[in-house]
Parts: structure tokens; C-alpha cells; sequence
């Protein structure tokens, strides 16, 4: 869609974030996690990969490195193009051997959040494991919390093994972690290909999700395992898969999730992404 035509729907009702028009209930606000176009960056560079993102109408962005680029130049780049960076991925090993130089980072960046999307581990993840992440988390969110930022984690389906009295580690997890100080982000795709069901997690722990991953899951693809990995060509459309779009996002906004990202992965992101964008401007509960 291009950037002048969104601009003239803007002129209606829109999804904060975007300057596409809104003719359903979600209402954001809506953002892109820039990794959906890492091939993009790297082909063609980051000012004309952020081109295409302004002429999707996007207003903010979560980072997930800045390819190549200084990250201050990064951030004016996006500036520029009136994005606002709220959120960032750092790798788990930085947050365990340094928070508060991650915490540094993310303050010289502007960010709101501060987050981590894979933890380390061995498979499958087990009791031991998930107490050194909750242990790195907590610390994490403690060094964070200092300068002014919300540590977070992203969940992505290995932490779905079973753990005691019908629980699982992504429970302990949660449970054990500084509920002041650490959040997590919902990845749609990362809770249903485990078999979970994310308007349940989400009223499980009302005031712990505040980001949001929107993707959506092929129809026909096998759920219920706990690798955390599946083809990325299996990232669709908004709309086009399995998850049930009006019952997740109802959910989100009753529980207090405060951004939304697009996250596509699939080789054709950049040609699906105006269409997930369509599809939240009408998508209705």
C-alpha cells in the first residue's frame, strides 16, 4: 500500500501507530519488529528498507540489531521517518554476563523496553535450566529497572515442558520472576505451535504480558511441539492461518498488552505485511 493512500485513510478513524485506516475494534498500538525485513536490510540497505516501512504507515519499531549501522545513526534514520524505537532484543548472554551494559545500550537508544527473545539452553529445557534463566531475568530486570526501562521476555515454545501439578516451566518462569521488574512479550506463532492457548496464558497472568508478537501459524501445520523452530515459510498472513485473531486480541487488551508488533519472518514478508496491516484495520469482536 502506498504511503499517500494510506495517508488519505488516515483522514478516518486509524490504528495508532499506522496511518491505515481502522474500520474494526483493535486499536493498537501498532508497530513492526524489524527483523521481518533482516533480508531486506541487508540487500538493500537500511534507508530504502526503512522507506518501505514509513510507506507501510508504521510508527514504531522493535529492534532487533541495527545491520551494520551505528546504532545512533540507526535510530535517526528511523527518526527521520517519524518510527519511534520502544523496543529492543539483546542476546541472553549479554544479560548474564552484563545487564547493566545491555541496560546502557538501551538507554542511549531511547527505548521503553528492553527484552531477550531466545534463552540459552540445552534441549529439552529442564528445572536447572529454567531457575539460571529466571535467576538471569531477575537480575536483568533489576539493571533495567534503574535507568528506566522494562525488561522483558519473549517467549518461543520450548518453554512449554511439563513441570509439576499441571504447569509447565514457562509457569515457573513466570511465577518466579520480579513481577515489578520483568515482563514478558507474547509471540502468537511461539504459544500455539507448542499447543498452548494464548487467550488462556494471557488471563492467567493478567499484568505480566504488555507486548505483543502478531503472527500467524499456516493452516494445516501440526501444533504441540517444543523445539521452538518451525519453517519460517510458515509465517502467513494475518488472518490466513490458525489463530483466532478476535479472541487473542480482546484478550490483550483486557490484560494491559501496551504495543503490538507485526513479526513475519516468511520469505514474502514484505509483500504480506500491507495485508496483516489490513486485516487489524477491520478485524472486529
Amino acid at each position: 500500500m502506498k504511503f499517500a493512500l494510506a495517508a488519505l485513510l488516515a483522514i478516518f478513524s486509524a490504528i495508532p501507530g499506522t496511518t491505515i485506516a481502522a474500520d474494526g475494534t483493535f486499536e493498537g498500538p501498532l508497530g513492526l519488529q524489524l527483523y521481518s525485513l533482516r533480508n531486506q536490510f541487508k540487500l538493500k540497505g537500511v534507508p530504502r528498507t526503512l522507506d518501505a516501512v514509513q510507506e507501510f504507515g508504521i510508527k514504531y519499531a522493535e529492534l532487533a540489531g541495527t545491520y551494520d549501522m551505528e546504532p545512533e545513526k540507526f535510530i535517526a534514520e528511523l527518526e527521520s521517518r517519524g518510527i519511534k524505537a520502544v523496543s529492543a532484543h539483546f542476546p541472553y548472554t549479554a544479560y548474564k554476563i552484563d545487564p547493566d551494559s545491555v541496560a546502557r545500550q538501551a538507554k542511549a537508544l531511547g527505548l521503553k523496553y528492553a527484552g531477550c527473545a531466545w534463552a540459552d539452553h540445552v534441549n529439552p529445557l529442564n528445572e536447572a535450566q529454567a531457575r539460571d534463566i529466571i535467576a538471569t531475568f531477575n537480575k536483568a530486570g533489576e539493571a533495567l529497572a534503574k535507568v528506566g526501562i522494562t525488561f522483558f521476555y519473549h517467549f518461543h515454545g520450548f518453554e512449554f515442558q511439563t513441570y509439576k501439578d499441571g504447569e509447565t516451566l514457562a509457569d515457573l518462569i513466570i511465577k518466579e520472576t520480579n513481577p515489578d521488574q520483568v515482563k514478558f512479550e507474547m509471540d502468537v506463532l511461539w504459544v500455539v505451535f507448542p499447543g498452548q492457548d494464548p487467550v488462556k496464558l494471557l488471563e492467567k497472568y493478567p499484568n505480566r504480558w504488555e507486548l505483543m508478537h502478531l503472527k500467524d501459524l499456516r493452516k494445516g501445520i501440526a501444533t504441540g511441539e517444543l523445539t521452538g523452530k518451525t519453517d519460517v515459510a510458515n509465517d502467513v498472513t494475518l488472518g490466513t492461518g490458525q489463530m483466532d485473531w478476535p479472541a487473542i486480541l480482546a484478550t490483550a487488551k483486557k490484560v494491559g498488552v501496551k504495543y503490538y508488533f507485526i513479526e513475519d519472518e516468511s520469505p514474502t514478508s514484505e509483500a504480506q505485511i500491507p495485508n496483516s496491516i489490513s486485516f487489524l484495520g477491520k478485524v472486529n469482536w
